[in-house]
């Protein structure tokens, strides 16, 4: 765990979704991984990094243009949403991610979900997964909201998502869960602290910002946020 700051005390809590309550990072690095190596080219860590937490249009851009693959952005988009979409049917929970929902649930803080997937593309991921989302005061989806003006690293999610509690915390009064750098830089620029529970091909340098470094939600220091800890 990488302390390297102060913490204050938060009321509020907002959890990204792609890689911190539903394990789907997998299925989107394997169905760019395979494009990629249709044309010779791979998919490496370093350019995982950059697409991770990234709205779709910019995650395909990002692949296009830094493995020079020979298609459109239009094109890859079309065949990458195609391909996930199949498999989004049958997402499992994150490890932990329950555990932990569960408990700031029962304990009366309150938690919302702000992730850069489509409204459609929520909606399938979390299909066998009601009763769980069903748990959160709401869910900003970047990729189709029309408040959410810029994707991250801007912080216009996270901003918005903090907005809609129904008492509106100020945003230093929010606690965000993120995996990817790009979830990190927005959240900070929400004026917001956070808690990274990096993918394991994001490089060391790209976790430093972050407040505390987990290897799972569950265990997150929430004691020092001054939110209920899990019991053990």
């Amino acid at each position: 765990m990488n302390r390297c700051r102060a913490f204050k005390n938060v009321t509020h809590v907002i959890f990204d979704l792609d890689g911190v309550l539903l394990d789907t990072e997998i299925i989107y690095k394997n169905v760019i991984a395979n494009i990629a190596k249709r044309f010779g080219k791979i998919y490496t860590p370093e350019i995982q990094g950059k697409v991770i937490g990234t709205v779709e249009r910019e995650s395909c851009r990002i692949a296009v243009t830094e493995m020079k693959l020979p298609m459109s952005i239009d094109s890859f988009q079309t065949e990458f949403r195609t391909t996930a979409h199949k498999q989004f049917h049958n997402v499992p929970s994150m490890p932990g991610a329950a555990r932990v929902v569960k408990h700031l649930h029962k304990n009366n803080i309150p938690i919302a979900v702000a992730t850069s997937s489509s409204q459609d593309s929520f909606t399938l991921k979390t299909a066998k997964h009601k009763d769980f989302f069903s748990l959160f005061s709401h869910v900003v989806c970047g990729g189709s909201d029309p408040e959410v003006k810029g994707g991250k690293p801007k912080p216009d999610i996270f901003l918005v998502c903090a907005s809609r509690f129904l008492d509106k915390p100020h945003p230093e009064k929010c606690l965000v869960f993120e995996d990817a750098p790009n979830g990190v830089k927005a959240a900070l620029a929400a004026g917001m602290q956070v808690v990274m529970i990096p993918d394991e091909n994001v490089p060391v340098e790209l976790r430093k910002d972050a407040h505390v470094v987990v290897n799972s939600l569950e265990t997150a220091p929430l004691d020092l946020f001054g939110l209920p800890p899990l019991s053990s």
